[in-house]
């Protein structure tokens, strides 16, 4: 799985950016791998993506019932908590969109996923500052809450064991007793190589 995800990465920051966008990784995917298994790594973005969303809830719960008992203005408390947890969803949304979209643009694509990382941080300021202005919520509940998008990425491979226990433990063999041919990444090297250079 390591390997997997290790090669994954450098096809995706070796050549993806600058030649040819999500169709270069399918191609990559499906030359190394095959076609049933490349399709599967690139289902798996999309799955990554429920994952963080089911993570970020369980956040929002835990911060709900836990410190409730102890917080004297609940309702402001719990608008900031929610706030903030709907702005994790739609962040972690949005970044998954913007990374499909921008992969697509080929030499564009760096540019583009700035783009819409400007604007994700933009309106996250604006609806906190929103929140802080009105004083309708807690700010400091509604970051608490858009603290679940980074707990949800620590949650995210527990998450993704429970939702398939059949596979735990488990590496694809056929990947790992075939290496793929890592020279269809553009020029990619293995570290032996780059020590001799």
């Amino acid at each position: 799985e390591n390997a997997l995800d290790e090669f994954y990465k450098m096809c995706l920051t070796h050549k993806m950016m600058t030649d040819g966008g999500l169709d270069y990784a399918r191609s990559v995917l499906e030359k190394a791998f095959g076609e049933t298994t490349a399709r599967n790594l690139l289902e798996k973005v999309n799955e990554t993506v429920l994952e963080l969303w089911t993570g970020i809830l369980i956040w929002g719960a835990a911060c709900q019932l836990i410190p409730i008992w102890f917080i004297k203005d609940k309702g402001g408390y719990s608008l900031g908590l929610w706030i903030g947890v709907i702005l994790a969803s739609a962040a972690a949304f949005h970044m998954w969109w913007s990374l499909d979209r921008g992969l697509d643009r080929e030499g564009a694509a760096q540019g583009f996923i700035r783009k819409h990382a400007f604007i994700r941080y933009a309106v996250i300021v604006a609806v906190f500052a929103v929140v802080m202005l009105t004083g309708a919520a807690n700010p400091l509940a509604a970051f608490l809450g858009i603290m679940g998008l980074k707990a949800a990425a620590y949650m995210q491979p527990f998450i993704h064991k429970r939702r398939h226990p059949d596979t735990e433990g488990q590496a694809d063999a056929s990947l790992l007793s075939s290496p793929p041919d890592l020279s269809m990444c553009g020029g990619a090297h293995t570290g032996s190589e780059n020590e001799e250079k």
